[in-house]
């Protein structure tokens, strides 16, 4: 193999790794600037944009990041929220919101598969309340 050629080839893995580290930095960077809205949101007492910033941490999934756990307790808290208060439609709509992020990070497997299962039972039991309003 000539000079030139390992150079090449030298120069494409070069590009190749700093794509895939600015990548994974855009991503943690993304993941946590959602989870900081979701939780500025929640503090004011907007749940709706709460909803959606967890919701959107969740869709930046990197494996270990403890913003994951924190994002999906808290669309967890807020929908045991709205259920204790009787809103059966938001507590309905934040479940939803944890159990479909999990399922759009599919990949090689499918993370959070406790909290799909947690999701699954309580949007099971909500569905005929639902109906009843």
């Amino acid at each position: 193999m000539n000079e030139q050629m390992k150079r090449i080839i030298a120069n494409g893995i070069v590009i190749i790794m700093v794509s895939l580290v600015m990548f994974f930095a855009s991503t943690w960077w993304r993941l946590n600037s959602q989870f900081n809205r979701g939780e500025a949101a929640f503090l004011r007492g907007d749940f709706t944009a709460a909803v959606a910033g967890f919701e959107s941490a969740l869709h930046m999934y990197i494996p270990f990041h403890p913003a994951i756990e924190r994002a999906a307790e808290k669309l967890w808290l807020i929908g045991e929220t709205f259920e204790r208060h009787g809103d059966v439609n938001r507590a309905l709509i934040s479940y939803r919101a944890l159990r479909s992020s999990f399922y759009a990070d599919h990949w090689l497997v499918t993370p959070g598969s406790v909290w799909i299962e947690k999701c699954d039972k309580k949007i099971t039991a909500m569905i005929p309340l639902q109906h009843e309003r």
